[in-house]
C-alpha cells in the first residue's frame, strides 16, 4: 500500500469524530467524511508507522444505515452536514458508542454509571449562529455564499435552502447573495489575498426571534451598502432584524474577525434567554450555538453540580457566564475565569442583567489567573476549548482537591486524554452522558462528573 494508489473497501465503523476505518489488504485505513456500512472508493494520502489514510473519492454503495432521503440540495457535497440520510435515533447510537468506547479506553476497566445520550428537542432549524463564506463553487464560477465542500478549502457551496438554519437566516442568505451577485462584487480570494467579500455571519435568538446580520469584507473596495440594508429590513420574517453591521477584515488568515466593525442599522447584540435567564448576546461572544440543547447540557450540569449552598463555585473557561449564572442561584460565590476579555465584559453585564451579586468573572488565561486567586473552590466546572485543559493548568487545577468537578467537553478525545490525570490524583468518574448538540453532525457534547475518592 503505497501513497497516491487508489482501493475500495467496506467503512466497519466511525471513530470519534469523523474516522472511517477501512480494512484493505490486512491494513487498516482511516477514511473521513463516511458513515458506517457505506462501500467506498478512496486514495491513500499518508502511510507513516504503520498507520495509513485515505481521502475519500467517492461513495459506491450507500449504508444500509442511510433509510431517508437528503433534506437539502447540496447533500452530501456540503461539508456542513454529515450525517442526515441516517435517522437521527441511529445517529444518537452512533455518537454514543463512540464516546463510550474513548471513556472505557481511559479508564481502563474501572467502573463508572453511564447515563445515556440525551438528543436535542429539534433536530433540524436548531442553530442560532452561522458563519457562511463567499466564494464559487469551481474556478472562476459565478458567485456563492454558503457552506464549503467536504474537504475543500475553496469551494464554496451556496447554501439557499439549509436546514440547520431558521428560515429566516435562509431568507436573508439569499437577499444578500443575490444582492452582490446581481452587482457582479468580487469576493476575497485566499491565496492571492485580493477581492472584497469575505463571510456573512447571522445570528438569530430561538427564543427571542432577534436577529443580527454581518457582512464581512476587506477594505479593498468600497461598495454603498445603505440599499443592501433597506432590502434586509423589507424582508417578511418571523423573527425581527435588531441590528445589521458592515465588519471589516484585512486579516490573511481565513478568520471572521473584527479590524472596524460600522453600525449600519440599529445595535450590535440581541438576547436569548435559557432556563429562567436572559442573556445579552453581542457579534463575537461565545453561546452554545443550540439554544434548546443548551438548556438540556446546563440543566444536567446543575443536577450534577449538586448542593452547591454556602459553596464557592470555580468555572475555568466560563465563556459569556451561562454556566457560572445558572450555578450562582445555588451557590455562595462563582468566580468564572475566562480568556476572551469580550465575553467576560459579556458575562459581567448578563449577570447584572439576571440581579446576580455572587458571581466574579476575571479575563486572563487560567494557567495564569489561578496562582493569583486568593480563593479557594469547593466545586470546580470546567468547559475548556476544543483542545481540552492546557497541559500545564491541569495539576494546578487538581492541586484544588475538591470534592467534585464537572468537565464538559466539545471534544470527547480530549476528555479521554485528560481523565488519566483525574485518575491519578485521586479522583474517579463517579457518571457521564452525552447531549446532542449538533445534529446531523460529528460532534456531541459530553458531561462528566469527577468525584474525590
Amino acid at each position: 500500500m503505497k501513497k497516491g494508489e487508489i482501493y475500495e473497501g467496506v467503512i466497519e465503523k466511525v471513530d470519534f469524530p469523523n474516522k472511517g476505518i477501512v480494512i484493505t489488504d490486512g491494513q487498516k485505513v482511516t477514511v473521513k467524511n463516511g458513515m458506517p456500512g457505506q462501500k467506498v472508493r478512496f486514495m491513500i494520502n499518508k502511510k507513516r508507522s504503520g498507520r495509513a489514510e485515505g481521502r475519500l473519492l467517492e461513495v459506491l454503495e450507500k449504508s444500509p444505515l442511510e433509510t431517508r432521503e437528503p433534506v437539502c440540495s447540496i447533500f452530501p457535497e456540503c461539508g456542513g452536514c454529515m450525517y442526515q440520510t441516517m435517522s437521527y435515533e441511529n445517529q444518537l447510537k452512533m455518537k454514543e458508542c463512540q464516546v463510550r468506547e474513548l471513556l472505557d479506553g481511559a479508564l481502563n476497566g474501572t467502573d463508572y454509571q453511564w447515563e445515556g445520550i440525551h438528543g436535542s428537542p429539534i433536530e433540524f432549524r436548531y442553530r442560532n449562529k452561522m458563519e457562511f463564506s463567499f466564494g464559487d463553487a469551481y474556478k472562476d464560477g459565478p458567485l456563492t455564499l454558503g457552506l464549503h465542500k467536504k474537504g475543500s478549502t475553496y469551494d464554496v457551496l451556496t447554501a439557499d435552502d439549509c436546514q440547520l438554519v431558521h428560515e429566516d437566516m435562509t431568507k436573508i442568505l439569499t437577499c444578500v447573495h443575490e444582492y452582490f451577485l446581481k452587482r457582479n462584487v468580487s469576493y476575497y480570494k485566499k491565496m492571492q489575498h485580493t477581492g472584497y467579500l469575505r463571510h456573512l455571519l447571522l445570528r438569530r435568538g430561538v427564543t427571542t426571534g432577534e436577529i443580527l446580520v454581518h457582512v464581512i469584507t476587506t477594505s479593498q473596495e468600497e461598495h454603498d451598502l445603505e440599499s443592501l440594508k433597506e432590502e434586509l429590513l423589507a424582508l417578511p420574517l418571523e423573527g425581527k432584524i435588531v441590528g445589521i453591521m458592515h465588519i471589516i477584515n484585512d486579516s490573511l488568515s481565513d478568520v471572521v474577525q473584527s479590524d472596524e466593525t460600522r453600525i449600519l442599522y440599529g445595535q450590535d447584540f440581541f438576547y436569548e434567554t435559557l432556563l429562567g435567564l436572559r442573556f445579552k448576546i453581542s457579534t463575537f461572544s461565545f453561546f452554545q450555538p443550540n439554544s434548546l440543547a443548551a438548556e438540556v447540557l446546563y440543566s444536567i450540569v446543575r443536577e450534577y453540580i449538586g448542593d452547591t449552598k454556602d459553596k464557592v463555585v470555580f468555572d475555568l473557561y466560563s465563556g459569556t457566564g451561562t454556566i457560572a449564572q445558572l450555578a450562582a442561584s445555588v451557590a455562595d460565590e462563582v468566580i468564572g475565569v475566562e480568556i476572551v476579555e469580550e465575553a467576560v465584559e459579556a458575562a459581567k453585564q448578563n449577570a447584572a442583567l439576571n440581579n446576580l451579586s455572587n458571581c466574579k468573572f476575571i479575563a486572563g488565561d487560567v494557567l495564569k489567573v489561578l496562582d493569583d486567586l486568593t480563593e479557594k473552590p469547593d466545586v470546580i466546572i470546567l468547559d475548556p476549548p476544543r483542545d481540552g485543559i492546557h497541559p500545564k493548568a491541569l495539576p494546578k487545577i487538581l492541586s484544588y482537591g475538591v470534592d467534585h468537578i464537572v468537565y464538559i467537553s466539545c471534544k470527547a478525545t480530549s476528555l479521554a486524554r485528560d481523565l488519566p490525570a483525574f485518575l491519578a490524583a485521586g479522583y474517579k468518574l463517579e457518571k457521564a452522558c452525552c447531549v446532542d448538540q449538533f445534529c446531523q453532525t460529528v460532534h456531541v457534547e459530553t458531561v462528566a462528573l469527577l468525584s474525590r475518592k
